[in-house]
């Protein structure tokens, strides 16, 4: 059904957990590809992929979010593609809920996710706290698959979150993930802000379908770019502001709205914040401090399809 995209970056033992996780908590067949971001040392996650038969991408160096899921994406060959960190763990029956949310949209724009389990609280209203365990060697498998739907949750709309379950045309038309994020903060809310242009009104947290997440186990390890200016210089209009006025109001009628209703506008913060961030080198500062070494080209990475 999905083709399941998985980047990842010297992260092989959190990997095994993710991958083991599909292939048993799984209701239905899903493509799996992973990217492989070597950052500067090899932690035999390419081997391990050969020996599963699982087809991946292979760079040098950590080419980050964007341009790894992009890539991924390009060798999809199923309709939907759902985007799927390599520290997050599905719970059983993860899919079913996703598919049934996908097929309902039939031809329609959507956006859907699924519903985050986490160890630590963080203040997100968004995620559930449940503590399975915080690495691969302290993870609570048993007691996940018998205790990750005792909390109750209704579906969430006019959110997004992770994973993220999108139709393949959609991802084209949209352009996918757009490479001044990178590495990667705040290409979602980019990616979010691109589809309510294309005209999506159904953004869907899916709460049956759970997926537990040791959290930050690889943006904690990159230098971070400044995504939230990034985004305000592109959009004119802040994150919060965005999520706040536009997309928290999408209900059941706003997504059957006329997709030119409610198009965004730049606001006062907003334009305020261009002005300021006009006198920085955004997002090309970002992208030189992050990668030592930029400018290399996809021609040199490599492909093994199993």
């Amino acid at each position: 059904m999905f083709s399941i995209i998985i980047p990842t970056w010297d992260n092989v033992d959190y990997l095994k957990l993710c991958i083991d996780s599909v292939r048993k908590y799984s209701k239905h067949t899903h493509e799996i590809l992973v990217h492989v971001n070597q950052g500067g040392g090899d932690d035999h996650t390419c081997a391990w992929l050969r020996s599963q038969g699982i087809s991946y991408t292979f760079a040098r160096q950590n080419v980050g979010v964007c341009m790894s899921v992009n890539y991924l994406a390009a060798h999809a060959s199923r309709d939907w593609l759902l985007y799927l960190n390599d520290d997050m763990v599905c719970c059983p029956g993860w899919d079913a809920p996703l598919i049934e949310a996908a097929q309902n949209a039939s031809r329609r724009l959507a956006m859907f996710f699924g519903q985050l389990i986490e160890p630590v609280g963080s203040g997100n209203p968004l995620v559930i706290t449940q503590d399975f365990g915080r690495t691969p060697k302290e993870f609570d498998e048993p007691r996940m698959v018998a205790e990750h739907m005792s909390v109750p949750r209704a579906d969430i709309l006019g959110q997004g979150s992770q994973p993220t379950l999108v139709h393949r045309k959609w991802w084209q038309a949209v352009g996918g993930y757009s490479l001044e994020y990178g590495p990667g903060m705040s290409s979602d809310d980019d990616l979010l802000m691109k589809f309510w242009v294309a005209g999506c009104r159904d953004f869907r947290i899916v709460s049956a379908s759970r997926v537990y997440h040791f959290a930050q186990k690889s943006t904690g390890r990159a230098r971070r770019n400044k995504g939230a200016r990034t985004f305000v210089m592109k959009w004119g209009i802040t994150q919060r502001q965005f999520k706040r006025r536009y997309l928290a109001r999408c209900g059941s009628t706003c997504a059957q709205a006329q997709p030119t209703a409610m198009l965004p506008r730049a606001t006062v913060a907003g334009r305020v914040k261009r002005l300021l961030y006009g006198l920085r080198d955004y997002p090309l500062g970002d992208l030189a401090a992050w990668d030592a070494a930029p400018g290399r080209h996809i021609s040199d990475w490599e492909t093994s399809n199993q």
